[in-house]
């Protein structure tokens, strides 16, 4: 008779981080939306490493799909520093096992005109780097509050994105964990004329009407998941999440469907 092993800390950190990727209608250009160290055993070193596989939206509020297939990799350290694919690289100043918070540094991957014909004429909005803070709060073992304050996204690398979010996480069965989230994300001027505005330029290059929108609420996101262990270090992971573009984001030219669904799939291990 075999005896069920039960997900190690690390194992869970590992499949919360591929998790993600699951969060955003735009899954693969919002992997730093959270810092994601809530299941990382306290005061010891440790990472993990996956392959996610995702199919998702060409860019946000567009209505063509792509797949990608995508290496993560990601490290904590005892001493509060951490690095990786998912999380940027940052700091945080809690010792505390409920509670992060800190500084970090991520990455906006930008836009290619040429990922989309309905980007023609729209220019590219080149990579930047972002810096920012964070700061989580676990109610319980089972439910996190997260928050991550994010500036240098755009065209002129001043964009400013505020994001809130909160994941349920719970093992229904041995090896078995379900978890629920919900999300938005706050965007200032800059941002949403970046990615969903058309300057008087852009307007004659791309026949689109000359649009600036407003800061607001960019987006609305939730998502279910399950995952399982096949020991304590690897496991896989699969998810579903729906989101929709609001306010001055939906009403973009741009936006040809504001409601979209992600897809991933993944497989972990933890080390």
């Amino acid at each position: 008779m075999t005896h069920a092993v039960p997900l190690s800390r690390a194992a869970i950190a590992a499949i919360t981080t591929v998790a993600g990727l699951a969060i955003s209608p735009s899954a693969y250009a919002q992997a730093f939306d959270a810092v994601r160290l809530y299941g990382a055993a306290p005061a010891r070193d440790g990472g993990n490493v996956g392959l996610a596989l995702i199919n998702g939206r060409k860019y946000a509020g567009s209505d063509e799909r792509r797949t990608m297939l995508l290496p993560g990799l990601d490290y904590v350290w005892s001493n509060g520093w951490f690095a990786g694919t998912a999380n940027g690289v940052g700091y945080n100043f809690s010792s505390q096992p409920f509670l992060s918070y800190g500084l970090r540094l991520t990455a906006d991957l930008g836009r290619s005109e040429s990922r989309s014909r309905f980007l023609q004429g729209m220019g590219n909005v080149n990579a930047a780097a972002e810096v920012g803070g964070f700061l989580n709060f676990s109610l319980n073992r089972e439910m996190v509050l997260t928050s991550s304050l994010r500036y240098g996204a755009g065209v002129d690398r001043n964009g400013l994105l505020l994001d809130l979010g909160a994941v349920y996480s719970t093992e229904i069965a041995p090896r078995w964990r379900l978890g629920l989230g919900a999300a938005t994300t706050y965007a200032d001027a800059n941002y949403q004329q970046s990615y969903f505005g058309v300057t008087a330029r852009q307007a004659i290059n791309s026949g689109y009407p000359t649009y600036t929108p407003g800061a607001g609420l960019r987006d609305l996101r939730l998502n279910v998941s399950l995952a399982h262990g096949f020991s304590q270090r690897v496991g896989v992971f699969a998810a579903l999440s729906a989101g929709r573009l609001l306010g001055d984001a939906k009403a973009s030219p741009l936006t040809r469907e504001a409601s979209s669904v992600s897809l991933v799939a993944a497989v972990t291990y933890a080390f």
